[in-house]
């Protein structure tokens, strides 16, 4: 079993890395050429090496994207590959049967699992939001559109509309707008402040602020205007939160993300959409179990008076359709209101189940 685990394995491994890599080397290339028209800008300070950092920590992104379509070609030719040179032909004749062919498949798929997971929930967030920061510090500020970024908060009785222009080269909300409301939805005051220090006590030290506030006395109002150097302000609202306005929610954190969703349920938000996301990060990496079973079988298949490359390059549609499918059912349970964890996995457990009765089919009929 051990000889038979280290020949699949080896083969399967060699096979993905080398699909992986030639993938990452073009998407590299061509996220190089892109980034090269930036070197020059805001004063000559954003240089080649500057651009040459960047794509490169968009690499555990990319790997992180491609790992499921690269283990479902890699798995392909192996398995096509052995049919082709009748060697799984000998493997099932020393007793290697469907199930334990399958179950040998599913723990190589295990570890591709664990690594899907561990870029994309740890390696990619980490050096998507380093990238974001490098680039900034070399062509300026990161803007976040041209409204901005909003985020809403409940403190007590009062509720707040926070809005954040820009963020600095070091992550920290610039051009901050704070508008504060009453427990009855009345506007009561307007901070207005130049920039907020981020700091682990769930608070922002703002800094050159100026505060319009509605006094209401007598059935009269009146506006008074304040100016400080700097003002502490408890909040809940982390950069993790405002880094939603750069990064896509797919390239968050699994924990951050959820508790972003929490905040936003707290605060009376919709969170249809970062809830599918969020199940789409948990069930993401279980698609390399997909993708191997939809490889296993091509090794039942003959090959000897057919072309091997045609086998696999209907294997990669299918690899392609999945992801296709994935997306589209991720608008359509936004649109439809759909339960986000039956959006985000559908997907997957409808091409299991194609899978494995062609699998299933192949092993009757041979």
């Amino acid at each position: 079993m051990k000889t038979l685990r280290r020949l699949i394995y080896g083969e399967v491994l060699i096979a993905v890395a080398f699909v992986t890599l030639s993938f990452l080397a073009l998407f590299f290339f061509f996220d190089f050429v892109d980034e090269l028209q930036n070197v020059g800008k805001n004063g000559g300070n954003y240089q080649v090496s500057h651009a040459f950092s960047y794509v490169l920590l968009l690499v555990p992104s990319h790997l992180y994207e491609l790992l499921p379509i690269s283990v479902l070609i890699g798995t392909i030719f192996v398995m096509a590959r052995l049919a082709q040179s009748s060697e799984f032909t000998i493997l099932r004749t020393s007793g290697l049967g469907p199930t334990l062919a399958l179950r040998n498949l599913m723990g190589l798929g295990l570890a591709f699992v664990v690594l899907t997971f561990a870029v994309g929930d740890y390696l990619s967030p980490f050096c998507d939001r380093y990238g974001q920061l490098l680039k900034s510090r070399y062509l300026g500020q990161i803007t976040v559109g041209q409204t901005g970024a909003w985020l809403r908060e409940r403190q007590d009785d009062r509720s707040y509309a926070v809005n954040v222009s820009t963020l600095t080269p070091e992550g920290n909300p610039k051009g901050i707008r704070i508008f504060e409301f009453n427990k009855d939805g009345q506007w009561v005051a307007l901070t207005k402040a130049e920039v907020g220090l981020l700091s682990n006590d769930e608070a922002w030290d703002l800094r050159n602020i100026e505060r319009n506030e509605v006094v209401r006395q007598n059935n009269e109002s009146a506006l008074a205007r304040k100016h400080a150097d700097s003002q502490r302000w408890p909040t809940g609202i982390t950069s993790e939160m405002i880094s939603v306005a750069l990064l896509k929610p797919e390239r968050m954190g699994t924990i951050d993300l959820f508790q972003y969703i929490q905040h936003l349920s707290a605060n009376g938000q919709t969170t249809q959409r970062f809830e599918i996301e969020f199940w789409k990060k948990v069930f993401y990496p279980l698609s390399c179990l997909v993708m191997v079973v939809l490889a296993l079988p091509f090794a039942y298949l003959h090959f000897r008076s057919g072309n091997i490359a045609s086998h696999v390059f209907g294997g990669v549609l299918a690899g392609i359709s999945f992801f296709l499918l994935n997306n589209v059912f991720s608008y359509i349970g936004n649109i439809n209101s759909w339960a986000p964890w039956f959006a985000a996995a559908a997907p997957g457990m409808l091409y299991t189940l194609a899978s494995l009765a062609a699998f299933g089919w192949l092993v009757l009929r041979q």
